[in-house]
Protein backbone atom coordinates (compact mmCIF):
# COMPACT_ATOMS: atom_id res chain seq x y z
CA UNK A 1 0.00 0.00 0.00
CA UNK A 2 1.28 3.46 -0.95
CA UNK A 3 1.34 6.07 1.76
CA UNK A 4 -0.12 9.48 1.05
CA UNK A 5 2.04 12.56 0.60
CA UNK A 6 0.96 15.81 2.26
CA UNK A 7 0.96 18.55 -0.39
CA UNK A 8 0.48 22.31 -0.55
CA UNK A 9 -0.81 23.83 -3.79
CA UNK A 10 -0.05 27.54 -4.06
CA UNK A 11 -2.21 29.05 -6.79
CA UNK A 12 -0.85 32.12 -8.51
CA UNK A 13 -3.07 35.15 -9.11
CA UNK A 14 -6.22 33.92 -7.39
CA UNK A 15 -8.69 36.48 -6.01
CA UNK A 16 -6.68 39.32 -7.54
CA UNK A 17 -6.83 40.80 -11.03
CA UNK A 18 -10.32 39.54 -11.82
CA UNK A 19 -9.81 35.84 -11.04
CA UNK A 20 -12.21 35.03 -8.22
CA UNK A 21 -12.50 31.52 -6.82
CA UNK A 22 -14.41 30.78 -3.65
CA UNK A 23 -12.68 28.50 -1.18
CA UNK A 24 -15.64 26.12 -1.06
CA UNK A 25 -15.53 25.62 -4.84
CA UNK A 26 -11.76 25.23 -4.78
CA UNK A 27 -11.93 22.62 -2.03
CA UNK A 28 -14.70 20.77 -3.87
CA UNK A 29 -12.55 20.58 -6.99
CA UNK A 30 -9.66 19.05 -5.03
CA UNK A 31 -12.01 16.52 -3.42
CA UNK A 32 -13.42 15.62 -6.85
CA UNK A 33 -9.86 14.96 -8.02
CA UNK A 34 -9.74 12.25 -5.36
CA UNK A 35 -7.49 13.97 -2.84
CA UNK A 36 -7.86 13.57 0.91
CA UNK A 37 -7.54 15.94 3.85
CA UNK A 38 -8.42 18.92 1.63
CA UNK A 39 -8.23 22.30 3.35
CA UNK A 40 -8.21 25.80 1.90
CA UNK A 41 -6.43 28.53 3.84
CA UNK A 42 -7.40 32.18 3.53
CA UNK A 43 -8.73 33.47 0.23
CA UNK A 44 -5.45 33.65 -1.64
CA UNK A 45 -5.26 30.26 -3.31
CA UNK A 46 -3.71 28.00 -0.71
CA UNK A 47 -4.80 24.36 -0.61
CA UNK A 48 -3.41 21.59 1.55
CA UNK A 49 -4.27 18.01 0.66
CA UNK A 50 -2.98 14.47 0.63
CA UNK A 51 -2.46 12.38 -2.47
CA UNK A 52 -1.00 9.02 -3.35
CA UNK A 53 1.44 10.69 -5.76
CA UNK A 54 5.01 10.85 -4.48
CA UNK A 55 7.50 13.67 -4.83
CA UNK A 56 8.80 11.92 -7.97
CA UNK A 57 5.34 12.38 -9.53
CA UNK A 58 5.14 16.12 -8.73
CA UNK A 59 5.18 17.30 -12.38
CA UNK A 60 2.31 15.00 -13.36
CA UNK A 61 0.29 15.99 -10.29
CA UNK A 62 0.93 19.69 -10.91
CA UNK A 63 -0.17 19.41 -14.55
CA UNK A 64 -3.32 17.54 -13.55
CA UNK A 65 -4.29 20.17 -10.99
CA UNK A 66 -3.56 23.08 -13.36
CA UNK A 67 -5.60 21.49 -16.16
CA UNK A 68 -8.55 20.94 -13.82
CA UNK A 69 -8.32 24.51 -12.51
CA UNK A 70 -8.36 25.83 -16.09
CA UNK A 71 -11.34 23.68 -17.00
CA UNK A 72 -13.31 24.28 -13.79
CA UNK A 73 -12.70 28.00 -13.31
CA UNK A 74 -11.91 29.14 -16.87
CA UNK A 75 -8.67 30.98 -16.24
CA UNK A 76 -5.00 30.52 -17.11
CA UNK A 77 -4.05 28.56 -13.98
CA UNK A 78 -0.50 28.18 -12.70
CA UNK A 79 0.52 26.69 -9.38
CA UNK A 80 3.60 25.92 -7.40
CA UNK A 81 3.30 22.52 -5.76
CA UNK A 82 5.37 21.73 -2.67
CA UNK A 83 5.14 19.09 0.00
CA UNK A 84 4.02 20.15 3.44
CA UNK A 85 7.52 19.30 4.70
CA UNK A 86 9.14 21.51 2.04
CA UNK A 87 6.84 24.37 3.03
CA UNK A 88 7.71 23.87 6.71
CA UNK A 89 11.43 24.04 5.91
CA UNK A 90 10.92 27.21 3.86
CA UNK A 91 9.23 28.78 6.90
CA UNK A 92 11.78 27.65 9.47
CA UNK A 93 14.74 28.77 7.36
CA UNK A 94 13.54 32.38 6.91
CA UNK A 95 16.82 34.28 7.37
CA UNK A 96 15.54 37.69 8.45
CA UNK A 97 13.97 38.98 11.67
CA UNK A 98 10.34 38.15 11.08
CA UNK A 99 9.32 40.14 14.16
CA UNK A 100 10.59 43.43 12.64
CA UNK A 101 7.36 45.43 12.38
CA UNK A 102 8.94 47.71 9.75
CA UNK A 103 9.41 44.83 7.28
CA UNK A 104 7.25 42.36 5.32
CA UNK A 105 8.55 38.77 5.41
CA UNK A 106 8.00 37.16 1.98
CA UNK A 107 8.73 33.70 0.66
CA UNK A 108 8.86 33.37 -3.13
CA UNK A 109 8.18 29.81 -4.21
CA UNK A 110 9.79 28.91 -7.52
CA UNK A 111 8.96 26.05 -9.88
CA UNK A 112 12.64 25.13 -10.12
CA UNK A 113 16.12 26.02 -8.90
CA UNK A 114 16.98 27.78 -12.16
CA UNK A 115 14.22 30.32 -11.45
CA UNK A 116 15.43 30.73 -7.87
CA UNK A 117 19.01 31.27 -9.06
CA UNK A 118 17.89 33.75 -11.73
CA UNK A 119 15.99 35.88 -9.20
CA UNK A 120 18.79 35.82 -6.65
CA UNK A 121 21.37 36.58 -9.33
CA UNK A 122 19.42 39.58 -10.56
CA UNK A 123 18.92 40.85 -7.00
CA UNK A 124 22.68 41.18 -6.50
CA UNK A 125 22.57 44.36 -8.58
CA UNK A 126 19.93 45.89 -6.28
CA UNK A 127 20.28 47.82 -3.03
CA UNK A 128 20.22 45.21 -0.25
CA UNK A 129 18.79 47.74 2.22
CA UNK A 130 15.77 48.33 -0.02
CA UNK A 131 15.47 44.77 -1.29
CA UNK A 132 16.94 42.25 1.15
CA UNK A 133 16.93 39.00 -0.85
CA UNK A 134 18.37 35.60 0.06
CA UNK A 135 18.39 32.18 -1.52
CA UNK A 136 17.06 29.32 0.52
CA UNK A 137 16.58 25.73 -0.55
CA UNK A 138 13.87 25.85 -3.19
CA UNK A 139 12.73 29.41 -2.43
CA UNK A 140 13.79 33.03 -2.41
CA UNK A 141 13.36 35.10 0.73
CA UNK A 142 12.54 38.78 0.46
CA UNK A 143 12.13 41.26 3.30
CA UNK A 144 11.17 44.73 1.98
CA UNK A 145 10.02 47.62 4.13
CA UNK A 146 6.32 47.53 4.95
CA UNK A 147 4.30 49.20 2.20
CA UNK A 148 7.03 48.70 -0.42
CA UNK A 149 6.11 45.25 -1.75
CA UNK A 150 5.00 46.62 -5.13
CA UNK A 151 7.39 49.45 -5.92
CA UNK A 152 10.95 48.31 -5.20
CA UNK A 153 13.23 47.08 -7.99
CA UNK A 154 12.83 43.48 -6.81
CA UNK A 155 9.04 43.84 -6.67
CA UNK A 156 9.08 45.08 -10.27
CA UNK A 157 11.28 42.15 -11.26
CA UNK A 158 8.82 39.68 -9.69
CA UNK A 159 5.94 41.34 -11.56
CA UNK A 160 7.47 40.67 -14.99
CA UNK A 161 5.50 38.26 -17.19
CA UNK A 162 8.46 35.87 -17.36
CA UNK A 163 7.97 35.00 -13.69
CA UNK A 164 4.16 34.66 -13.83
CA UNK A 165 4.24 30.93 -14.52
CA UNK A 166 7.36 30.24 -12.47
CA UNK A 167 6.80 31.88 -9.06
CA UNK A 168 4.23 32.71 -6.47
CA UNK A 169 4.74 34.81 -3.35
CA UNK A 170 3.42 34.24 0.14
CA UNK A 171 3.80 36.25 3.29
CA UNK A 172 5.56 34.22 5.97
CA UNK A 173 2.58 34.68 8.30
CA UNK A 174 0.27 33.24 5.64
CA UNK A 175 2.56 30.25 5.21
CA UNK A 176 2.48 29.58 8.96
CA UNK A 177 -1.33 29.33 8.69
CA UNK A 178 -1.08 27.12 5.61
CA UNK A 179 1.27 24.64 7.23
CA UNK A 180 -0.63 24.92 10.51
Amino acid sequence: MTSATAWVALLRGVNVGGVTIRNAALAEMFVELGFGDVRTVLASGNVTFSASESVNERAVLKSRIEATLRETFDYDAWIVLVTRDEAAVAISDFPYDETDAQRQPWVIFCVDNATRDELVGMSVQMDAATDPVASGGDVVYWNPAKGRSTDTPFAKLLAKPTFRTRTTNRNLRTMRKVVG
